[in-house]
């Protein structure tokens, strides 16, 4: 049988157990067979737990369970297949490396979760993970795990317990273990011990403790108290495996001197100790999430610090297992644990979702700290949008025959893309730099900094504090659309003009005027195009934060700052200025440098692949139709293209502000885990607020 379609084959076979077709559970179990091959033990456990699940998995395990117990023969085959699946297999492997990355690194976790998705697993294996994995494979599977009653857990506890003393019994005197059935707990212990020193003492780990969350460009010296804390964290890494083995040797000195007797005050003591060293291990690698809130995330370390502290937990629940008289309930436990792990481990979503979640935090905070400055709440705010954004359609007017003179070259696709997005680029670039505005980049710098005020949904001051920003950025967008087109579109039709006075004709042809209105009209493809670019403007404030974030991270500003070279240059006061200043810009300049090329670019690509696929920019359309309208003269108001143009633009404006918004709301949200409960309430709060108050949502108050 091929390894690619083993589970496919499995399932499909006809004597695959399903409820209703003739399958006799008593039958399969007279058929465990201790002297079968690895494989078919193996498919003999996974089919019978398959048929539990395609029924009643509660009234069905107990049901398997009491035909067990009816024939002490049966009973007999069933423990003797048992015992030797825990003689051959290797337990700790479930124990110790179930649920973990074999490779400390997001990528590879990935990577690993896509191959298990693609190809299955073969039953032929001793890594008792990997057969747990081929057992419970179904998301429910925890579910019904959970819902088993004490009757039959105790007697699936029992049937276990026979089975793990008859391997016992089937080894050598010589290799039979003094703690009988906790052997492999506490060999799992170890490796859980040896692989959290191991990431405590990693070089990211190690560079990043004891750095002080509110060192600047000058590191201030770390006081004696962190310094003390920091000492005792590298202690517990350092003491961790060595308590463990010192544990475990205690254990089985008293199960060699008293098997049945209570553990005495030594291990108990020991196994206090080891408990405070995985506080301590976890708190300390907890402790640097304040370090990269400072100084920038990186994703594999966030998997590193959640997967570290797993480990300790895991290490916790065995040594609850294993020291307690009666395991019965820890076990229970345990392979509970095992089962909802081992339903996440095969979730790619659940990956993505859970180790992006930070980074899309640190992405909304750097973009709130950049948004607060396009959020108007006063009136003397509002008219300073309203003069900033004239200013970028002051700026855009330029852009709009720069664009057409990039087309008019007459260049291959890509290069005329090219030229059109580095024409958008720079003119952003030049926004940025005169503090000017361009109104439909704001929404995905705004949407992070209203989700910074959802700390706490359920009070209602923050919900009402929340509906306020909704105000303030819906008056701040009026404002910021009003000034783009209220100048972008007179300064175009003088400057047509003072190309008609000056040299007899307009800077663009009829042809080019013509397609204009063809293209731009709201009876085409206008709608969907204004939303995707609302998708290339949520991309880019994507990107800036990404950006800054790389830049924070790997401490560019302070390389800048010392590098002998742009010292030399510019002098030490200089560099540091210089090093301050792309610290405070790089964002700005990731986010426009970024959509002034998707937005020439992305359409060349989308028709080279024949994607229907354009963009639509509220002010750059505008300024085209202001061109055409100054070539066509006084006649075309008589048309209606250049209405159904008209018209097109509020709906352009409503879909790149709108599309753009949404998408940075939701990361936004997403990484203040606010519940779909709580998003319902601040809907109805936004809601109310238009009901009571509409004027406030476009016209700012007194005070």
């Amino acid at each position: 049988m091929a390894l690619t379609s083993l589970r496919n084959t499995l399932q499909r076979q006809p004597w695959w157990p399903r409820p209703g077709n003739g399958f006799d559970i008593a039958d399969w179990l007279d058929q465990a067979d201790a002297q079968a091959s690895l494989a078919e033990r193996h498919i003999w456990l996974i089919r019978l737990v398959d048929w539990l699940r395609r029924g009643e998995p509660v009234s069905g395990a107990a049901f398997v369970l009491h035909l067990i117990g009816q024939q002490p023969e049966r009973r007999a085959r069933v423990v003797a297949l048992l015992a030797t699946l825990w003689r051959d297999v290797d337990v700790a492997a479930l124990l110790a490396d179930y649920g973990f990355a074999p490779r400390t690194s997001f990528l590879s976790e990935l990577g690993e979760r896509l191959r298990r998705r693609l190809m299955p697993l073969s039953p032929d294996t001793t890594d008792l993970g990997t057969l747990f994995d081929l057992i419970f494979d179904h998301p429910d599977d925890a579910t019904w795990v959970a819902a088993l009653d004490e009757p039959t857990l105790d007697a699936l506890g029992a049937l276990w317990t026979d089975a793990m003393a008859a391997a016992s019994a089937s080894m050598p005197a010589a290799n039979t273990p003094a703690l009988g059935w906790r052997e492999p707990f506490f060999d799992a212990m170890l490796y859980l011990a040896t692989q959290i020193r191991a990431t405590g003492f990693s070089p990211a780990f190690r560079s990043r403790m004891g750095v002080r969350v509110d060192a600047d460009f000058d590191a201030l010296p770390t006081s004696a108290e962190q310094m003390h804390a920091d000492a005792s964290v590298r202690q517990a890494f350092r003491q961790l495996a060595r308590v463990t083995e010192r544990l475990h040797e205690l254990a089985q000195t008293h199960a060699a001197a008293a098997p049945h007797e209570s553990w005495p005050p030594a291990v108990l003591q020991e196994a206090q100790y080891l408990r405070a060293l995985l506080d301590a291990c976890a708190q300390g690698a907890q402790g640097l999430h304040g370090h990269l809130e400072e100084h920038g995330i990186s994703v594999d370390l966030v998997f590193q610090i959640d997967q570290l502290c797993e480990r300790c937990h895991r290490l916790a629940r065995l040594l609850d297992v294993v020291l307690s008289p009666q395991p019965g309930a820890d076990l229970r436990g345990l392979l509970l644990t095992l089962v909802q792990v081992g339903g996440e481990r095969r979730s790619i979503r659940n990956l993505v979702a859970q180790h992006h979640s930070q980074l899309a935090r640190k992405v909304a905070e750097r973009s709130a700290e950049t948004g607060e400055h396009y959020i108007t709440r006063t009136r003397a705010e509002y008219w300073d949008m309203l003069q900033r954004a004239a200013g970028g359609g002051l700026v855009l007017a330029g852009t709009t025959f720069m664009k057409f003179a990039v087309f008019a070259l007459g260049l291959s696709p890509f290069w005329t893309g090219l030229g059109a997005g580095l024409n958008y680029a720079a003119s952003f670039v030049l926004v940025q730099w005169l503090h000017f505005t361009v109104a439909t980049k704001q929404p995905a710098m705004t949407a992070p900094a209203m989700a910074a005020k959802l700390a706490n949904t359920r009070d209602e001051a923050a919900i009402e504090g929340f509906v306020d920003e909704v105000a303030h950025l819906v008056r701040s967008q009026v404002a910021g659309i009003v000034g783009n087109l209220a100048v972008v579109a007179p300064v175009v039709l003088g400057i047509q003009g003072l190309a008609w006075w000056l040299s007899g004709r307009p800077l663009i042809s009829e042809a080019e005027a013509h397609y204009v209105l063809h293209s731009l009209s709201l009876w085409g493809p206008t709608a969907w195009y204004a939303a995707f670019t609302g998708v290339l403007l949520f991309a880019s404030s994507l990107l800036a934060g990404w950006a800054e974030n790389a830049f924070v991270l790997h401490r560019l500003d302070s390389a800048l700052r010392w590098n002998p070279r742009v010292q030399a240059w510019l002098g030490p006061a200089r560099a540091a200025r210089w090093a301050g200043w792309w610290r405070d810009n790089v964002s700005g300049l990731a986010a426009n440098i970024s959509l002034g090329l998707m937005l020439g670019l992305v359409p060349m690509v989308a028709t080279f692949m024949a994607l229907p696929l354009d963009v639509r920019h509220v002010t750059l359309s505008t300024g085209q139709i202001a061109a055409a309208v100054g070539t066509l003269g006084p006649a075309v108001w008589h048309d209606p293209a250049l209405w159904w143009c008209v018209a097109a633009i509020p709906v352009t404006g409503l879909l790149n502000v709108g599309v753009s918004f949404v998408l940075a709301l939701r990361v936004a949200v997403r990484s203040r885990n606010v519940r779909v409960g709580e998003r319902a309430r601040l809907w109805g709060a936004i809601r109310h607020r238009l009901l009571r108050r509409p004027l406030s949502f476009f016209w700012p108050a007194r005070s």
